[in-house]
């Protein structure tokens, strides 16, 4: 496939000695030759009831060997293989294997069903697909089996535990290791740096979703931010609850942990229980996910919380707001660093707060530019606005995405690089930055803005209040009045007249308070747990105040 990407040569220069011209193919290839004994991966496959560890060169060999089979298959440069797999070594073999030909990786969230494969199957016209041939009670092969004739470019579909000439085993690991002169054939289709290596699904917070083209400087570049910044090592250990197919677990949980040479700890389907006694016997240092994970794990009971707390010591969390409560929380009972983190599909994380930050940066703001990152906050103009000014954020940098797949005209970048990222923030003197919302989450209530993150991050506060949400719903006198959606804690009642009283209690503005109140037992999610804010729009849009 032709990919015709948005990379301008100004960018490219700007980007010299911040981007490294390397494939992460290399980053692989590195560990196998310096720690080839070193665990590289542990997971659990609950499909089969059973554990994995692979050392570097355990893995290597598995990739050489995936690699040569796609070769088989007909894959070549610049084809793109799809991969609907939990958090299983699979996975990771695949995406390093599709680098080691120029192939184009494309991962997709195991929990898709027939309507969204259909439409990414076709849409990115993958030539080969790869599922489990059943995870979680799904038939993903039966799946795959009814929409394969709407999929003239699929040629091939293989199922891991699967049977037959569809088994992922036998057509890819049956085989003898390569020798030299094998291995030395994969390379002739070795990809450039500026070449797109990851094709990915925006999570669809706000409708449809868009096929993202990342090279492997702008794959790559998100670990190296993270590992300069932070101060990441070989030593240490890296957990990930997240799924490998959402950028959080594939970058910073399958990517990164391969660029340090340093092992990664799997769990392939969420749960703060099964996750305690993995992060405890591999002596996990650090872990990313979004707010949902985290709470989870803060909300443990007290013995495995404090299992747990003997080495994680640092959180990034991203893709959904972050109660302050939590943060603190984290802090005082686990001590653990929550770092804030914002970024977007297209971008990686660009924004973070660091440990040393002084507390009303850590509980109050989403951090500021990582290394080779900008952010600013601009007014309708595209006008850079004054500190602590509510306006549209932009962002441009070295982990910037290179277009939208087929879509041109939805990239939103302009001739300087700055991409609409659609939030809403504020900056403050020091460059840090606070998202109060994306533009379609703004409810204007008789001319008034209403800061949707604020209110929700009251709501928070409230001890019954387990998880929230606001959005507008239709009036006719004021446009629109504010709409909470709140999962209440276990056990726990709660009425609209009571959070009015505590909002009152709180200090905050009458005319800021959800004027409609949903008690919900869970919220319209991403796989990645955000919540999909449109389909709550889209219920609200039926009420009156």
């Amino acid at each position: 496939m032709a990919f015709d990407i948005h990379l301008p040569e100004q960018r490219i220069a700007a980007s010299r000695g911040l981007w490294l011209d390397r494939l992460p193919i290399d980053f692989l290839d590195a560990a196998v030759r310096e720690a080839p004994g070193r665990t590289a991966f542990v997971g659990r496959n609950s499909a089969l009831a059973r554990e994995v560890r692979l050392t570097y060169a355990e893995l290597g060999d598995r990739v050489d060997r995936i690699a040569a089979g796609l070769l088989s298959l007909g894959v070549g440069k610049g084809d793109v293989v799809a991969f609907q797999l939990p958090n299983w070594w699979e996975f990771t073999a695949l995406f390093f294997a599709c680098n080691r030909i120029g192939a184009v990786a494309n991962p997709l969230m195991p929990i898709f069903r027939q309507r969204e494969l259909r439409f990414m199957l076709g849409f990115s016209e993958a030539k080969v697909a790869v599922v489990p041939a059943t995870w979680r009670g799904f038939d993903h092969m039966g799946a795959m089996r009814e929409i394969r004739p709407d999929l003239p470019s699929v040629r091939h579909v293989l199922a891991v535990g699967g049977a037959g000439e569809a088994s992922f085993e036998k057509t890819f690991l049956d085989r003898a290791p390569l020798s030299g002169a094998e291995k030395q054939g994969l390379a002739k289709s070795r990809p450039g740096p500026n070449e797109v290596v990851q094709l990915i699904y925006t999570s669809g917070t706000s409708g449809e979703p868009k096929a993202v083209m990342h090279t492997a400087n702008t794959a790559r570049a998100p670990g190296r931010c993270f590992v300069q910044d932070m101060g990441l090592t070989w030593r240490d250990v890296v957990f990930m609850g997240s799924p490998y197919a959402h950028q959080t677990g594939f970058l910073y949980g399958m990517l990164m942990p391969v660029m340090l040479a340093t092992t990664t700890v799997a769990l392939d389907a969420w749960s703060a229980a099964d996750a305690v006694p993995m992060i405890e016997r591999e002596a996990v240092t650090w872990s990313m996910a979004s707010t949902p994970f985290l709470s989870d794990m803060v909300n443990l009971p007290g013995e495995p919380r404090a299992r747990v707390s003997r080495t994680l010591r640092t959180w990034a969390c991203a893709g959904a707001p972050i109660p302050r409560v939590l943060v603190q929380r984290a802090k005082a009972e686990m001590n653990l660093d929550v770092l804030s983190c914002w970024g977007m599909t297209e971008n990686a994380g660009l924004t973070i707060t660091r440990k040393g930050d002084p507390q009303e940066k850590v509980f109050e703001t989403d951090g500021r530019a990582l290394p080779g990152c900008e952010v600013r906050v601009v007014d309708e103009k595209k006008r850079p606005l004054p500190a602590d000014t509510v306006g549209n954020l932009q962002a441009r940098g070295i982990t910037h995405f290179v277009g939208y797949l087929k879509k041109p005209h939805l990239n939103s970048i302009d001739a300087e690089g700055w991409f609409d990222t659609g939030d809403l923030a504020r900056m403050d003197r020091d460059g840090y930055i606070r998202i109060v919302g994306r533009t379609k989450d703004v409810i204007i209530r008789g001319g008034e803005n209403i800061p949707v993150a604020e209110v929700e991050n009251l709501i928070y506060r409230h001890p019954k209040v387990a998880e929230c949400a606001v959005v507008a719903m239709p009036d006719a006198r004021l446009g629109e009045r504010g709409c909470a959606f709140v999962i209440p804690k276990a056990d726990a009642s709660l009425d609209l007249a009571e959070l009015a009283r505590f909002l009152a209690e709180q200090g905050m503005a009458k005319p800021y308070w959800p004027e409609r109140l949903e008690l919900v037992a869970d919220m319209p999610r991403t796989p990645s747990g955000k919540i999909q804010k449109f389909k709550l729009r889209e219920m609200a849009a039926k009420f009156k105040a």
